[in-house]
């Protein structure tokens, strides 16, 4: 297809980069024709490969970190955590695919033996968010080629040159040029390479609409791989505890980290309603602290803008429409400059809203709901057709067990952010959130499919029943 993509900076408006849209044909057909040959390389050598990725990234990290900070409006430092997870990814992936996909064999009677090993699916489309425009395609990308996948990455249109520069920087580190292509475009290119027919499987991180409408365009096709994350209306729940100056801090972090475009920011505070006049007086008074600002800005501002002014406008009119339907503003959501995305965070209490929306609304906008008990905080907590992240702030042991085995989410915290993730850990959720195939620590299990075998190194077998007498 004809046209191009073209990238702006949040923080500034101007024009970052411009590039031709791909061609999906293309693109799959030379991922395709590369994969016999990656698939059996043997596993140290497409390991090799990644390691000198991994190893060029950590020795020059800044020009990654700062075209991620230009290109999605994050702080310079948060950036240049996010480069470090992407490099970081290598190692942990190995020993995940060590232990979830290693190669195992017995020996059984009469010189036979039985084996279980993993083969690669073959191409994998992956397909990115803007919100870490590195780190989480690159959670997809380093296991599928470590497990002899080949890919075709379809960055988010919003973020297309991170997206060109790590691949660029996986051919400098010698993986070949058809282990992994890079495909430019925005929702026609993604829903053609989603259906094309030399794809084996789809690994994707996004929004639940997106999400639903690839399941449903592969709901006629077993045959593939689907792993699905997309995000979540995550609760944290705030109960019993004197500290209330750390339990803010917590509450600040999870809900309003990254600009709130993280996919386990915490969108809703479950609060017991004697703490909640206190907790809200310290949450307003930290977050009135927090500098929004560009990303390379002094001193360092907490959070960048969101991703581009359709974003904010919808955000202001999200908390337009909570504080119209019975919400009372704690902290209003305010924006400077009506042409640029910078928004200032915004608390609302949706107590009293009768029908509160079950949306992920993508930024730093917290609601708040006050309950009486914790059994009515769980059920809170549970109303939702989401399922990512949850937390509880304070509380006892005892309610903790209580809240871990009640809460339907894939990540659930005590006393830490709703963002707090392991990346030794699995990272998914259910309902909304995904589709029981978590990503981090587990994503080995959908980029190879085990195979089970029963060998011996001659022919041997009787029919001990059933035959007639020889004639």
């Amino acid at each position: 297809m004809s046209g191009e993509i073209i990238s702006h900076e949040p923080a500034t408006g101007a024009e970052l980069w411009r590039g031709p849209i791909g061609d999906v044909d293309v693109e799959v057909a030379a991922a395709r024709e590369a994969w016999p040959t990656w698939a059996a390389m043997p596993i140290l050598k497409r390991v090799d490969a990644l390691k000198r990725f991994s190893e060029r990234l950590k020795a020059n990290p800044e020009p990654l970190a700062d075209l991620i900070a230009r290109e999605t409006g994050k702080p310079l430092w948060e950036s240049r955590t996010e480069v470090e997870s992407v490099a970081n990814k290598v190692d942990i992936s190995m020993k995940a695919y060590s232990e979830r996909t290693s190669q195992r064999r017995s020996d059984g009677t009469m010189g036979a033996r039985t084996a279980l090993r993993h083969k690669p699916h073959g191409v994998l489309a992956v397909l990115g968010p803007y919100n870490f425009p590195a780190h989480l395609p690159n959670g997809h990308i380093v296991p599928a080629l470590m497990a002899g996948n080949t890919v075709v990455f379809k960055p988010s249109e919003k973020t297309p040159a991170v997206g060109a520069k790590l691949v660029e920087l996986y051919h400098e580190a010698g993986v070949p040029a058809g282990a992994i292509r890079l495909l430019t475009g925005a929702v026609d290119e993604g829903r053609a390479l989603v259906s094309h027919a030399d794809i084996d499987g789809v690994l994707f991180t996004g929004s639940a609409r997106t999400g639903i409408a690839i399941n449903r365009a592969l709901a006629s096709r077993p045959d593939r791989i689907v792993a699905l994350e997309m995000g979540g209306n995550n609760p944290i729940v705030a109960w019993d505890t004197r500290d209330i100056s750390n339990a803010a801090t917590l509450i600040v972090q999870s809900a309003f980290m990254s600009a709130g475009q993280r996919c386990s920011n915490a969108r809703r505070l479950i609060v017991k309603q004697d703490l909640a006049d206190p907790l809200l007086a310290e949450i307003r008074k930290l977050a009135d602290r927090l500098i929004v600002g560009a990303p390379h800005d002094e001193p360092a501002p907490f959070m960048g803008p969101v991703i581009d002014n359709e974003t904010a406008n919808g955000l202001i009119d999200s908390f337009l429409y909570l504080i119209s339907n019975g919400g009372q503003a704690i902290r209003f959501m305010t924006r400077s400059d009506e042409n640029m995305p910078f928004l200032t965070p915004g608390i609302v209490d949706v107590t009293n809203v009768a029908d509160r929306p079950d949306v992920e609304l993508f930024g730093p906008l917290l609601q708040v709901v006050r309950v009486d008990t914790f059994d009515q905080a769980i059920a809170e907590a549970n109303a939702t057709a989401y399922g990512l992240s949850a937390a509880l702030v304070g509380g006892t042991p005892q309610q903790y067990d209580q809240f871990w085995a009640n809460v339907r989410a894939g990540v659930i915290n005590w006393n830490k952010p709703t963002n707090g993730a392991s990346s030794s850990h699995p990272f998914g959720g259910v309902g909304l959130s995904g589709n029981h195939r978590p990503s981090a620590y587990y994503a080995a299990d959908y980029c190879a499919y085990p195979v089970a075998s029963n060998e011996a190194e001659q022919p041997r077998a009787t029919i001990g029943i059933g035959l007639a007498n020889e004639h």
